[in-house]
């Protein structure tokens, strides 16, 4: 159950890169990510304020627990690091070409692996080794066919920070981990939507007070800001990907390196997105590439069968 819970997160996550690189499109990063924020806190409010009234019972998967400092401190922390992914991940996005970025987000599973195998003991049988390998060899194929776009994975900045906006979010895979794992299995066991609720709330504070003291005074020297609505889209889409993530995280048996890793097929519809809708170029060179993560895809949902 919760290996085709992440096939449909997946999915879900494809058509959220697919409207985020709509929505940044000659836009302002700092607002897009803001408003991200704001849609996203809307979004869970109701089941916080519903939870707390008695409205939704502790039976629904929809229900939202009441936590103190102690909890809320772990969760803060949590948006810290998918704040500071996000941030580079947008600009990274912005200045890329989403069948560039795709591809390089896909490998992310492998950091999340040596951190699964080293704080949760995870085992990989030969399949998912296998998987893994063919990944590491799509990333390195990517490098060499984006050189005739002008990208030298080297010393471009952009590159630079979506590297770095998946080595952050590898590390936030890893600590969702933990705060699902029972404290008998040596986590926080934190409740999946009092999680994923609070973090967007925490983190649209933090996104305005960037937007306050950092964008606001400088907005007429950078890029404009411009309302689209597909900047709605990817909230929802954003949201509706990790409820199903964190859903499959909670049920018994689950394995992170695994999850991380076919939500990485997400590459799929951001691909097939960025040729049609986006007329991006070199698509041979990458088809490739495409091919290769899709073939460690199905490795890894062979071994874990």
């Amino acid at each position: 159950m919760w290996l085709l819970l992440a096939f449909v997160s997946a999915c879900l996550l494809g058509f959220y890169d697919v409207f985020k690189k709509q929505s940044l499109k000659a836009n302002a990063v700092i607002p897009v990510l803001l408003l991200n924020t704001l849609f996203s806190s809307l979004i869970f409010i109701p089941f916080i304020v519903l939870s707390a009234q008695g409205s939704i019972g502790e039976d629904s998967i929809f229900y939202t627990h009441s936590y103190g400092w102690e909890e809320h401190k772990y969760i803060i922390l949590k948006s810290c690091i998918v704040l500071s992914s996000w941030l580079f991940a947008y600009f990274g996005l912005k200045h890329l070409p989403l069948t560039i970025v795709g591809p390089i987000n896909a490998t992310r599973p492998v950091m999340v692996l040596i951190g699964a195998l080293t704080f949760f003991a995870e085992k990989l049988n030969i399949w998912q080794w296998t998987g893994v390998i063919i990944a590491m060899v799509g990333l390195y194929m990517l490098s060499r066919s984006s050189k005739k776009e002008g990208i030298d994975f080297k010393h471009n900045k952009w590159i630079i920070f979506v590297i770095l906006a998946n080595i952050l979010g590898a590390i936030s895979g890893l600590y969702d981990k933990f705060l699902m794992a029972s404290p008998e299995n040596h986590g926080v066991g934190l409740d999946k939507m009092a999680v994923q609720s609070w973090y967007n709330i925490y983190q649209f504070f933090m996104m305005l007070a960037m937007l306050l003291l950092l964008w606001w005074p400088t907005r007429h020297k950078t890029t404009p800001f411009q309302w689209k609505w597909s900047i709605i889209l990817i909230s929802i889409f954003l949201s509706a990907a990790d409820f199903v993530y964190f859903y499959a995280l909670s049920l018994d048996g689950a394995m992170i390196s695994i999850v991380s890793m076919v939500r990485r097929g997400s590459v799929i519809v951001s691909f097939l997105f960025g040729a049609i809708a986006f007329h991006e170029k070199n698509l041979k060179a990458k088809v490739i590439d495409l091919v290769l993560v899709l073939l460690s895809m199905l490795f890894l949902f062979i071994g874990s069968r």
